[in-house]
């Protein structure tokens, strides 16, 4: 019997305390793989703690990330926008911040420290591929509908962990010389990539509430559909 349980957990990274959200098996006997839940530039959301219920119940101990400290969200684009710009301005910054959700995921009783993978969803999949960047300890990292522009710090590093990028091809964040140049970028540092193009899909293709096809985002039922499939293979394969 499988008793899925959701609380918050709270973390640092020394200067700024953070309140994500864990969901997992608390009735499992057995170490659980963990993983993180990256979110869209608003902030964490029901969205990624309804990405985290559902990898709870495939049987994952998944921290929702809290990106901006304090819990905080927005729903207004331009307030939502300017949190995320801080951090597109340092990367370096990003980058610790993800990496302390990581340690605080790897420190939670229960979750098998050697089985970690983060997954991350617009501003979340940025994130993902900056913590794969990083030779971050974890097995594998999942883009959904991210974006690609790397750390203005040149990177020479092997890249550890493996990467799936789940990608649009019709996104205008992502165009297909970003596309290709993310690949270029993954093979030199001889990383284990797959980039999945879907057709007729722009960006947000998982989000439902994602409505504005002038701008070339909408949800994709489809899409979203294909996409969530390929990820459980992708975790299954790299953390079980």
């Amino acid at each position: 019997m499988t008793m899925i349980t959701t609380q918050q957990l709270v973390y640092n990274d020394s200067q700024t305390d953070f309140v994500g959200s864990i969901s997992y098996d608390s009735a499992s006997a057995k170490m659980l793989p963990g993983v993180l839940v990256l979110p869209t530039f608003r902030g964490l959301t029901d969205f990624e703690r309804g990405k985290a219920l559902a990898l709870a119940e495939f049987g994952y101990a998944a921290l929702a990330v809290d990106m901006y400290g304090d819990g905080r969200y927005s729903n207004d684009p331009d307030e939502a926008r300017a949190m995320m710009n801080e951090l597109n301005a340092d990367r370096d910054l990003l980058r610790r911040r993800i990496e302390a959700a990581h340690q605080a995921l790897r420190s939670v009783k229960g979750v098998d420290p050697d089985r970690t993978a983060a997954i991350g969803f617009c501003f979340g999949g940025k994130c993902v591929l900056d913590l794969a960047r990083a030779g971050a300890d974890v097995r594998g990292v999942v883009s959904f509908h991210g974006v690609y522009d790397p750390p203005q710090t040149e990177q020479t590093d092997e890249i550890r962990a493996s990467v799936l990028v789940l990608h649009g091809w019709d996104d205008p964040l992502n165009t297909p010389p970003q596309t290709v140049a993310l690949a270029e970028e993954l093979t030199r540092r001889k990383a284990d990539w797959q980039i999945v193009s879907y057709g007729a899909t722009g960006h947000g293709f998982t989000n439902p509430a994602a409505n504005s096809p002038e701008n070339g985002m909408m949800y994709n039922e489809l899409t979203d559909r294909r996409s969530w499939r390929a990820m459980r293979e992708f975790l299954s394969e790299r953390i079980g």
